[in-house]
């Protein structure tokens, strides 16, 4: 791994009827779901990380803390950036804005792993 604090990258969605709380059983409005909002971030931070990667290695999400400000309704485009803070070993700790035009819709932090991409899947399922 060759990861430097700076790397960023951003994903963005339009919102349709199936990413909504109503959808995606979070709530019971036709908004963008929290849910679906953590998947578009951590989308970018996927992104903003995978060019620093050796071949053998990819993330894991391990922790979020995400803010939900602002509704988005189907139509709406989203855009969300990450930007890579701070590498400590093997975990890289990400900030996170996603905006509806010039509205916040949400912010935090996202902290991923770095895994051996072959061992971690066997390792996941455990023994036997």
């Amino acid at each position: 791994m060759k990861a430097r604090p700076g790397a960023s990258a951003s994903a963005s969605l339009t919102v349709t009827p199936a990413d909504t709380a109503l959808a995606l059983r979070s709530g019971d409005v036709v908004v963008l779901a929290t849910p679906r909002l953590l998947a578009l971030c951590e989308e970018a931070t996927v992104l903003a990380v995978a060019p620093l990667l050796e071949e053998d290695e990819t993330t894991v999400g391990s922790r979020v803390e995400l803010e939900h400000l602002a509704p988005s309704a189907p139509g709406d485009r989203v855009q969300a950036t990450a930007v890579l803070e701070k590498v400590e070993g093997r975990r890289l700790i990400l900030t996170v804005v996603a905006r509806r035009g010039e509205t916040i819709v949400g912010r935090g932090t996202i902290c991923r792993v770095v895994v051996d991409r072959r061992r971690f899947p066997a390792e996941a399922a455990g023994p036997g």
